[in-house]
């Protein structure tokens, strides 16, 4: 938990995006794996966590901007809990820890809404993503599910997503130290890959070095030698000699900041000259958004200039033809980077895409495209200092994508197609850094992970 202070700035900082209401901020309940006593990890609501810290199940957040007072509504636990859990801080002790010196029960919490909605006080909440969390709002504020998500303030959604992009030096830190961990995972799969292991292998041991330093990982593992898949999760294939494995992993932090790193390793343990090929050209893209990256610049046209390099790499191997710029313009470029360079990261690792990506990677200033591929980035918005961000470039092969628009002659001016059909078992290849947006650039967050061809074959051989 961070000093006491942090999360009474954030509440005041909030309580001056608006003139009057109330904001209404639920945290997270257990949830059962199989059955009720045999439950799923818990994680709090990001969002709760953001601005009360308490990172403990079936607790309500109240901010009051018209009295200026700040609510924690709680449940003390009984003998029968200390029983199986042992001693638990009470409400009022975890209250005074983030500076909240009201507290009440959570049977009171009905009553005190329903007060204040007499009053016609208006109730800020964040649209829900969870069926427990729906349920709660129905019976507390008396709005059907059907209708909550039309219910919830847009209001708080943009005050949100205002203060939390920006990160201060705790969250720098802490996500910092999670980038460190995925530094271990990522070397530590680089060190044990080899032919004939089944994927689980190296997908089983990475999530517990993210579990030993005190995890969970921050999303479900992607580790998988069909790396055309860009989200796999499937883990049965046994590697072979000539395969290339795509490991997308991060951890979370005892306090759910997170990382996302991606790096593409040779199972052989050494890169084919036609693999290399393409490796140095992602690397490249890669590299070229970092040098970019800066306050100021649109995420957007990165996105866009890291594309036209990634056209050209493939047009200088015969994969591509054509004017570059057209091709891009077009949306050709997409048959082999159809996704978004990059996201915002904090306590989410898409940082608060629960709250909906347009608000949060986008802006009035800014629309998201309809294009296929440019449609998928996440983060296209103008960045500031301190935003946490991912570079994350890549070149894929997807046969089922490539028959279809080969069957529509689509792009045949800009896509060398006979080339193309022999590549479709490549698979392939992704890069990804966690990067911190600083005064006059930008900088790589956490100790250096091996990235280049030599970096990877040289720790691969040890």
């Amino acid at each position: 938990m961070f000093p006491k202070q942090v999360y009474i700035k954030r509440r005041e900082a909030l309580k001056q995006e608006f003139k009057s209401g109330l904001i209404f901020l639920p945290g997270n309940q257990d949830v059962a794996f199989n059955y009720s006593a045999n439950i799923y990890t818990f994680r709090q609501d990001s969002t709760f966590l953001y601005f009360f810290g308490i990172n403990h199940p079936n607790f309500y957040g109240i901010i009051d901007i018209d009295t200026g007072k700040d609510y924690i509504f709680g449940n003390d636990i009984c003998i029968d809990d200390i029983i199986w859990m042992g001693r638990q801080p009470s409400v009022s002790e975890q209250a005074a820890d983030v500076g909240v010196e009201l507290t009440k029960p959570v049977d009171k919490l009905r009553k005190f809404l329903k007060q204040r909605k007499k009053k016609k006080q208006k109730i800020h909440f964040l649209p829900p993503y969870r069926g427990e969390t729906k349920i709660e709002i129905e019976k507390l504020l008396k709005i059907p599910i059907a209708k909550i998500p039309n219910k919830s303030s847009v209001e708080l959604i943009k005050a949100v997503v205002k203060l939390a992009s920006v990160k201060d030096e705790y969250e720098i830190a802490e996500i910092e130290r999670t980038v460190n961990v995925a530094e271990k995972m990522h070397t530590a799969a680089m060190r044990t890959v080899k032919p004939g292991m089944v994927e689980r292998e190296i997908s089983g041991k990475i999530e517990g070095i993210a579990l030993s330093y005190g995890g969970p990982v921050s999303f479900p593992v992607i580790c998988s030698v069909d790396g055309q898949i860009l989200h796999n999760h499937n883990h049965n294939n046994i590697m072979k000699a000539g395969d290339l494995l795509v490991i997308d992993a991060g951890a979370e932090s005892p306090m759910s900041y997170t990382s996302d790193i991606t790096r593409t390793i040779p199972v052989s343990g050494k890169f084919t000259k036609r693999q290399k090929e393409i490796y140095e050209i992602v690397l490249k893209a890669n590299l070229e958004a970092i040098k970019m990256t800066k306050p100021g610049i649109t995420y957007k046209s990165v996105h866009l200039h890291i594309a036209k390099i990634i056209a050209e790499g493939l047009k200088d191997i015969g994969l591509m033809t054509g004017d570059i710029d057209e091709a891009v313009k077009a949306g050709a470029h997409a048959l082999f980077f159809p996704h978004g360079l990059g996201h915002m990261m904090g306590l989410d690792v898409h940082d608060m895409e629960g709250l909906g990506e347009n608000y949060v990677g986008y802006d009035n200033t800014l629309k998201r495209s309809s294009q296929f591929g440019l449609a998928f980035l996440r983060l296209g918005r103008e960045l500031k200092q301190g935003f946490v961000i991912t570079d994350e470039p890549g070149i894929y092969f997807i046969p089922e994508l490539i028959d279809i628009w080969k069957k529509e002659n689509k792009f045949s001016e800009f896509i060398n197609y006979n080339k193309v059909e022999t590549y479709k078992d490549f698979g392939g290849i992704r890069i990804e850094d966690d990067i911190l947006v600083t005064e006059n650039g930008c900088r790589v967050l956490g100790k250096p992970i091996p990235k280049t061809v030599d970096e990877i074959e040289n720790i691969m051989k040890s």
